[in-house]
């Protein structure tokens, strides 16, 4: 065990990183991260790290595809600059929903992601609100998972609302959903619905009793936001009241923030582990931020204390 804890970051979400940074009480590691003329990455670690506890915040976010390369490119430097353990700090884990085969002949791409990090030479990795818990799996090194309802619990705790039912979108959601109800003392639903595409669902009936009560969706990420402007329709007819959603990640792809502002939704309540899209702020967005949370998680991990804890 070392006392050197080092954060680094990536480029895909620099604001975040500060703020676990200044949670923390340290500064951001010293690195370059350029680009060769045909867009090769290149990165150079600018400080001493040999023997160091070193954390990298990169959400393989938009554009993933880069964002993910980023990440082993810098694993790989801290590897051959001789740290003592890297832990990969993943706020939002791009790929996650390809973690498992639903047609002949696809890949399960959320296993290759993992088999990535580990080839790079990662030691561990922190994440957050996974799109399924199984991809924990796919890694031979540890995991720490983290939930940020915590963070959106208690900011419709401070809201107060009426009569409140917590409703998932889907039948896969509905373990997140559960637990966010029963520590909001509140009812659970949710809604049957058959995906035709990938970014395409349709909406087939409301399974519990939403009339008469205020509703909260809760889900992991709001893509392009097909499947939630779908249910708002469907939950006032069912006779529910306000509509609010609360979600991880905003990825918000194509038309979701058009989407949102023409529906009735009173309020999108979202985190910050990805940057919102330039131009996509909706006045219906609330963002909230998860930085105290990984910056908790961080400092338990280097001090090899339990993050468990932090959800009893």
């Amino acid at each position: 065990m070392t006392d050197r804890l080092i954060l680094f970051s990536g480029n895909a979400n620099r604001v975040l990183s500060q703020e676990i940074a200044d949670y923390l009480g340290v500064p951001l590691g010293d690195a370059e991260v350029s680009r060769f003329a045909d867009d090769e990455i290149l990165v150079q670690i600018c400080e001493n790290v040999r023997g160091a506890d070193v954390f990298v915040v990169q959400p393989t976010c938009r554009p993933v595809n880069e964002n993910l390369m980023e990440l082993l490119v810098i694993i790989d430097a801290l590897k051959r600059a001789s740290a003592w353990r890297i832990t990969a700090v993943m706020p939002y884990y791009g790929y996650g929903r390809q973690d498992r085969k639903v047609q002949p002949r696809v890949p399960i791409t959320a296993k290759l992601v993992a088999d990535l990090l580990t080839a790079a030479g990662v030691h561990r990795v922190l994440t957050m609100d996974l799109h399924a818990g199984q991809i924990q799996g796919f890694f031979t090194t540890p995991v720490d998972h983290l939930y940020a309802a915590p963070v959106l619990l208690r900011y419709f705790e401070e809201r107060r609302l009426g009569d409140t039912v917590v409703v998932s979108p889907d039948a896969g959601g509905v373990e997140r959903a559960r637990a966010f109800a029963k520590r909001l003392g509140s009812p659970l639903a949710f809604i049957d619905k058959r995906r035709t595409r990938p970014n395409e669902a349709k909406v087939m009936h409301i399974v519990g009793d939403v009339e008469g009560r205020d509703v909260i969706i809760v889900d992991d990420m709001i893509d392009t936001g097909g499947t939630l402007t779908q249910a708002v329709p469907a939950l006032l007819e069912k006779g529910a009241k306000r509509i609010f959603a609360s979600c991880t990640h905003p990825v918000l792809s194509g038309p979701a923030v058009e989407r949102i502002d023409g529906s009735v939704l009173e309020e999108v309540v979202v985190t910050n582990t990805i940057p919102l899209p330039e131009g996509r702020m909706s006045k219906k967005l609330t963002i909230l931020s998860v930085a105290p949370l990984l910056g908790e998680a961080i400092s338990r991990i280097h001090k090899e204390e339990s993050v468990s804890c932090l959800f009893v």
